[in-house]
């Protein structure tokens, strides 16, 4: 299934016209499949993909989501997993060997950050982190073990900008493959492998099915490296359910629509918080004075649905413009139809020492919004109101 770049809707619904049989997707939600005979079970065995055995081995409706994700992001390949951290663990494991050492950028999700800083090297791999600013020199930082960098853009919670294409480059020359996560752009924002990147992962359980109701992760690239990491799935076992691929299919199908509102929603909301006296500052690329708008603008198509602000008054303030949202949800995500407000130190980021937190650019009293779809008239009013009231 191919897909012109930047053609969400070409991508997601497949290319050309429909085919025959259901409109739909079906779900094969079942656990093993029945052969009509040894013959056929022997055509599996040589590499049949329209032949299944097990629904951890592979699954019809698995099968059609990672299809559309790999013509979502111009990769040859697609595996679907049980959450974005399934992903993140088997996809890194898959470019490591006893030994090896894990370059990150010292600006990533928590949770990645605690994979590389506390689980690798529990099982004898090394792990460094490099300051954000240093990605496009992390050349200098390689040892004659590094194997693989990991890093992101734009960044969470801080919404920085890298110059993807440049940081790949460098990485090639120094022998790291990279692993690189694009949950926060979607691939209708952000193409990761054509700058560069070798293993792309997503959580699928935020734009990608875009409704708040389940959990899943993916990872698009060649079609050699997808073999590794599915290889070591069905080993480690993170395979994602039918249902809830049956799911993201039918959230791929608005994605164009809900990744363009979301965009127009974080815009709006930006320049209205950009303004407002109570508020000290705001990081979203699509304000023309984030240091990272004409990298963004270059690289990017468009520039996502999150923002991150702080308010004056340190977390206390946070806490209670937080607390005083009456439309907008607390809660820890991004990419549905809703609007969300966490505070990553008490969430993504909880946890992490002020050192931490400095290297990684993160103001404690920062309030991360993931835009949804509402209208923005009345997202900006309920956060003007929460504003004034705390």
């Amino acid at each position: 299934m191919a897909a012109r770049r930047g053609d969400g809707t070409r991508a997601v619904h497949g290319a050309g016209a429909p085919r025959p049989g259901p409109l739909v997707p079906p779900i094969a939600q079942t656990s093993t499949f029945a052969f009509a005979s040894s013959a056929e079970l022997h055509r599996y065995l040589e590499g049949d993909e329209e032949l299944h055995l097990y629904t951890r081995y592979g699954n019809p409706t698995l099968r059609e989501l990672e299809e559309r994700l790999a013509a979502l992001e111009g990769a040859e390949d697609a595996l679907v997993l049980a959450s974005g951290m399934a992903a993140a663990t088997t996809g890194l494991l898959s470019l490591l060997a006893p030994g090896d050492e894990v370059l990150c950028s010292a600006s990533v999700y928590g949770g990645t950050a605690r994979l590389v800083r506390e689980l690798l090297p529990r099982f004898g791999f090394a792990s460094r982190f490099v300051p954000f600013e240093e990605l496009a020199e992390v050349g200098r930082h390689a040892g004659p073990r590094s194997r693989a960098l990991v890093f992101e853009s734009p960044t969470n919670p801080t919404l920085r900008v890298v110059d993807v294409a440049r940081v790949c480059a460098e990485a090639r020359r120094a022998g790291l493959a990279v692993f690189f996560d694009n949950t926060f752009a979607s691939p209708l924002v952000q193409s990761p492998l054509a700058l560069g990147a070798d293993l792309v992962m997503h959580s699928l359980t935020k734009a990608l099915a875009g409704h708040s109701d389940l959990i899943g992760g993916a990872l698009c690239g060649s079609r050699e490296r997808i073999a590794a990491a599915r290889d070591l799935m069905k080993v480690m076992g993170g395979c994602l359910d039918p249902h809830a691929a049956f799911l993201v299919l039918r959230g791929l199908r608005t994605l164009h629509l809900r990744v363009a509102r979301q965009g127009e929603n974080a815009l709006a909301v930006a320049r209205f918080l950009e303004s407002h006296p109570k508020v000290a500052a705001v990081a979203y690329p699509g304000l023309p004075n984030h240091p990272g708008h004409a990298l963004a603008a270059a690289q990017m198509r468009g520039f996502g649905g999150v923002l991150a602000f702080v308010p004056r008054g340190g977390l206390a303030a946070a806490e209670r413009v937080y607390d005083a949202l009456e439309l907008v949800a607390r809660a820890a995500s991004l990419g549905g139809v809703e609007t969300l407000a966490s505070l990553p130190v008490h969430t993504s980021h909880h946890g992490w020492s002020a050192e931490q937190l400095a290297a990684a650019g993160i103001d404690p009293a920062t309030i991360r919004l993931a835009l949804g779809v509402e209208d923005a008239a009345d997202l900006i009013a309920d956060l003007g109101q929460a504003l004034e009231r705390a």
